[in-house]
């Protein structure tokens, strides 16, 4: 995957595409052959890659074990940090990070499996307002989940002022199962899109054969279930790497619960003074070591298993129609799950940012509109609001400029060796903790070599927004992998033969075929953008926070009411936005372009 169509040709080959009899020089016959470095699609992408992701990540990691590489030590090769993270408060904060972990994966599955079964073999009322349930809680940030049910529930909180005895409920809430329950309900989503991706492929064979030798519709769903153990498997990996890299909740309801995490822990090694890079090192190998454990299980629980059922006998599914009485049943359980895990939340915030005085010494529960009224009146919200809408959008561009190329290099065979790196690479990011990544651009962009050499990108704007295209790139080319895979060469070939360059080819044939993935994943990456907090928190610029740092300083001044409206106010933003753009899409965008990947 080269140059271009003609570069790199020997003689004979340009002999025999232009059909004109070339002699080839004498010389040519005893020279050596020429060396073939990796450029083009390939070679761009694996600097791209190598300076975004392995060389900021690789190099944190290596701290920990070479410190005087990077003048943080006097040792070249120590595993005193290391020693360090499995010790004392740092090895309390591991094993409850494991026991969140595995904790929040278990209920994630168990949720998102009859969720999974009801919206996709049912014939469920409201089936597509209740996936889009799934896609706003994959779409909120974590952090804002837990800060709404905290606003409920806290001392002095929305319920306490009503008038409500929630004291038993909140020392469940600030604990390892209120930590593990808002956990386990953000990681749905991640399940239930494993789960839903296998569901199709199942058929419905298997389920008719248990019915036909007289099984009911339980027993027959005992016997589909141990079928999906891959999609199962996968589901409770990928929720469990979420949770032990998630930041939001450990810097939220965990730190005021006093329950330890390992982000958090990370967090406070390198946003403290003095800077310890070593210990925050040291945790971020135990991170990921918890997450290649989890990997490894779901290696070894498929070892010697065959499932196998999709073949060209395989009938599609049928939707099952619910009787009444099973209708009134799903509807009260898809319920009473989004009024947990969307409802409360949204609840919580609306109602804060409703409430006069919340978080000071004034009781009472007086509802008005007067915080709206305060911090939309002041700079400190809309400077950061536009400041991240901003970023976000150029973070947007650029990832899905680079998602296409990435998840391209991924799906073409014959990559090569650079391919295959950059495809581990891009996978081995995905399970890294986004606030290692934003550590790892501290320690690498702040050496003192780089100065020397006239680069001081430490502290600004362009940095933050090179981490934020950093942390999203892996996610959103995996995301388009599918897609690219699904596109025939022969269609780009076919164009090439008529006379078009790759570049026009991409954007007269791929382009309008993927069109509709691309905006997505534009929207996607936009949403993840524009409110997240790791990355932002350890790389903003003081003159310029993002509006997830305006929200937190405000909260941190006890301003509960006016930085739950700035949340409200933001959200209202994201979703303007969104929909501009799925509007502009659908009006601009020409029509063949928009039915490719419709339903009919």
């Amino acid at each position: 995957m080269g140059s271009g169509p003609l570069s790199g040709l020997e003689p004979a080959a340009a002999t025999e595409a232009t059909g004109a009899s070339v002699a080839a020089p004498a010389s040519r016959a005893w020279s050596l052959p020429r060396l073939r470095l990796p450029i083009g699609l390939t070679g761009v992408m694996a600097v791209v890659i190598g300076v975004l992701l392995a060389l900021p990540i690789g190099a944190f990691l290596l701290v920990s074990v070479a410190p005087r590489l990077f003048a943080q030590g006097n040792s070249w090769v120590t595993l005193s940090a290391i020693g360090e993270a499995l010790s004392g408060p740092s090895l309390h904060a591991l094993a409850d990070t494991a026991l969140v972990g595995a904790g929040a994966a278990l209920l994630a599955l168990i949720c998102a499996l009859p969720l999974a079964l009801t919206l996709q073999r049912t014939n469920v009322i409201g089936g597509r307002l209740w996936q889009f349930g799934v896609w706003a809680l994959l779409l909120a940030p974590s952090y804002l989940v837990a800060l709404g049910w905290e606003r409920l529930f806290e001392p002095d909180g929305v319920l306490i002022r009503a008038g409500l005895n929630v004291t038993a409920f909140q020392k469940v809430l600030y604990g390892p199962i209120g930590v593990i329950l808002v956990d386990g309900v953000k990681g749905v989503p991640f399940a239930f899109l494993a789960i839903s991706a296998a569901l199709p492929g199942l058929g419905s064979s298997f389920e008719h054969a248990a019915r036909t030798h007289g099984a009911d519709r339980l027993a027959a769903l005992r016997v589909v279930v141990p079928i999906l153990a891959p999609a199962l498997w996968a589901s409770f990996a990928i929720v469990f790497a979420e949770t032990i890299s998630d930041y939001g909740v450990a810097a939220t309801l965990a730190h005021h619960a006093k329950f330890p995490m390992s982000t958090f822990s990370l967090y406070e090694a390198v946003g403290n003074e003095p800077v310890q890079f070593g210990l925050a090192a040291g945790i971020g190998w135990t991170l990921v070591t918890l997450v290649g454990i989890a990997l490894f299980a779901q290696r070894r629980a498929m070892r010697g298993r065959s499932y196998q059922v999709l073949s060209g006998r395989t009938r599609p599914y049928v939707r099952l129609k619910l009787r009444p009485a099973a209708q009134v049943g799903a509807l009260l359980g898809l319920s009473l799950f989004f009024l947990v895990a969307l409802g409360v939340p949204v609840m919580g915030a609306i109602s804060a940012s409703l409430l006069k005085s919340l978080g000071t010494a004034t009781h009472g529960f007086t509802l008005t509109f007067e915080n709206y009224t305060r911090v939309i009146n002041e700079s400190e919200l809309y400077e950061p609001l536009l400041y991240s809408l901003r970023l976000a959008a150029i973070t947007a561009t650029v990832v899905m400029a680079l998602s296409v190329p990435a998840a391209r290099l991924l799906t073409k065979r014959g990559s090569g060796l650079v391919g295959s790196a950059l495809d581990l690479v891009l996978l081995a990011a995905v399970a890294v903790p986004s606030i290692v990544m934003a550590a790892g651009y501290i320690l690498i962009w702040n050496l003192p070599v780089m100065h020397a050499v006239g680069i001081s990108i430490y502290g600004t704007t362009a940095l933050l927004t090179i981490a934020y295209v950093a942390g999203a790139l892996p996610n959103n080319s995996r995301i388009l992998i599918g897609p690219l895979a699904q596109l025939h060469e022969s269609l780009l070939t076919s164009a090439r033969t008529h006379g078009v360059g790759n570049a026009v080819a991409w954007m007269r044939v791929a382009v309008p075929v993927l069109s509709r993935y691309i905006t997505w994943v534009w929207l996607y990456c936009f949403s993840a953008t524009l409110l997240e907090l790791p990355i932002s928190q350890l790389l903003y610029p003081a003159s310029s926070p993002p509006i997830s740092i305006a929200i937190e300083r405000r909260l941190e001044n006890y301003d509960f009411a006016g930085g739950t409206a700035v949340e409200v106010i933001s959200v209202l933003g994201l979703l303007a936005v969104a929909a501009l753009v799925l509007l502009g899409y659908r009006l601009l965008a020409p029509r063949g372009w928009r039915q490719v990947g419709a339903a009919t």
